[in-house]
């Protein structure tokens, strides 16, 4: 499975972590940047991210910026991209289930490392349930 990870630098250090721990699980990681801690435009890496997982580059995308919110702002401009910002395993899980999410966005200054872990663990093995979200997702989509 193909990963793309993308953050700004309010998300450097928590990107940096869940790429070793993605990378050391197997998955095939792009990581589109940044690259360290200096100031950079999350929109630039929220809608590179989302192109890629639009375009198929990639199955799925994980992106942070301080908060989550900024970065998945600009991912969901995307058209096909829905980003979901999670802050637990709960709606890490729900945004799979429900809405299809295919980048989870987490904020790097307000999610621990070991807890940002387990949601992108939950994302990346959780499935859609279909059913009566369908019609929601493609409702999204118009």
């Amino acid at each position: 499975m193909k990963v793309v990870l993308a953050a700004d630098h309010g998300g450097f250090k928590l990107k940096e972590y869940v790429k070793e721990y993605l990378e050391n699980e197997g998955y095939d990681v792009i990581d589109i940047g940044t690259n360290s801690e200096e100031s950079v435009d999350y929109p630039l890496y929220g809608k590179k991210a989302g192109k890629m997982v639009a375009n198929k580059e990639a199955d799925y995308g994980v992106i942070f910026c301080g908060t989550g919110i900024g970065i998945s702002i600009a991912a969901n401009k995307i058209k096909g991209i829905r980003a979901g910002l999670c802050h637990n395993v709960f709606t890490a899980k729900l945004t799979r289930e429900h809405n299809d999410a295919n980048i989870l966005a987490i904020g790097g200054r307000i999610i621990g490392k070991e807890l940002a872990i387990e949601m992108v663990k939950t994302f990346l093995n959780t499935e859609f349930e279909g059913g009566r979200h369908i019609n929601r997702v493609n409702l999204i989509e118009e």
